[in-house]
């Protein structure tokens, strides 16, 4: 716990058998997180089996694999049924180090914001981190549209390290969202759309070859994607047009 929230680290996973435990440690010597959950995406290896073995982690295994948006809408619900009242994503592949659990948590405890990101562009540490130079261009270029489009200054859209309060993950519809990788892109135009300011801490990170990583042409079709929920959400809040499922889905939940 942190100023009497309750704490929940939630860790999307597919094929993490070797840097899961190792993530978990981490998390835990943190000495803020009350509770783990582990989604598994139909992974093909020992990762269920591993996340089993850890002591305070609560393990859902997906049927079929549900996407990277499906495994965290799974992970939030799960973690809103364990009481969570921070919410904080870490992926289990040990690319965002867990050490800045305490900080972003803090953050929402003491009411400052409801959704904090880690940023692998402040502080410069992408480049240094291995992040492709590709990669590292593609995420300038889009998150500057991005910016315009959404009327926002964030560093970056793109980053998996996450922290959210409960009243922001009940206040949004997420089953309305992606399934795919766009799923977090949503979720800040959803944000944003009501009204949540996004605070960034800078994050240090990892690029390595057990570290999870779509490919370019996954990369591409992502780029698109994100540029059509901005696209959307410019287009509504410029000329009045009526919003898109996602956000209009959070338009009927404030009634």
């Amino acid at each position: 716990m942190i100023s009497g929230k309750k704490v929940v680290v939630v860790m999307p996973a597919y094929n993490a058998a070797l840097t899961l435990e190792q993530t978990y440690r981490e998390v835990m010597a943190q000495g803020v997180v009350d509770k783990v959950i582990v989604v598994d995406d139909r992974s093909r290896d020992a990762t269920v089996w591993i996340a089993e073995h850890l002591p305070d982690v609560r393990v859902h295994v997906h049927e079929i694999n549900r996407g990277y948006g499906g495994n965290q809408k799974t992970c939030y619900r799960l973690a809103l049924e364990e009481g969570a009242d921070i919410v904080i994503m870490v992926h289990p592949d040990y690319q965002y180090t867990p050490k800045l659990i305490p900080a972003m948590a803090s953050l929402i405890a003491n009411e400052l914001y409801h959704f904090v990101m880690g940023s692998r562009i402040l502080g410069g540490y992408a480049r240094s981190g291995g992040m492709p130079w590709w990669k590292y261009i593609a995420n300038r270029v889009l998150t500057s549209t991005q910016n315009w489009l959404f009327g926002a200054k964030l560093s970056e859209y793109h980053s998996g390290y996450r922290a959210y309060s409960r009243q922001l993950l009940e206040s949004l519809d997420l089953e309305h969202n992606s399934d795919d990788f766009v799923f977090d892109n949503e979720f800040i135009a959803q944000a944003l759309w009501r009204g949540y300011q996004i605070a960034e801490v800078s994050c240090p990170t990892k690029y390595f070859a057990e570290a999870s990583s779509i490919n370019f042409r996954r990369s591409v079709k992502y780029g698109f994607g994100c540029l059509r929920v901005a696209l959307a959400f410019a287009a509504s809040r410029w000329l009045s047009r009526r919003p898109p499922p996602y956000l209009a889905a959070n338009e009927r939940s404030k009634n």
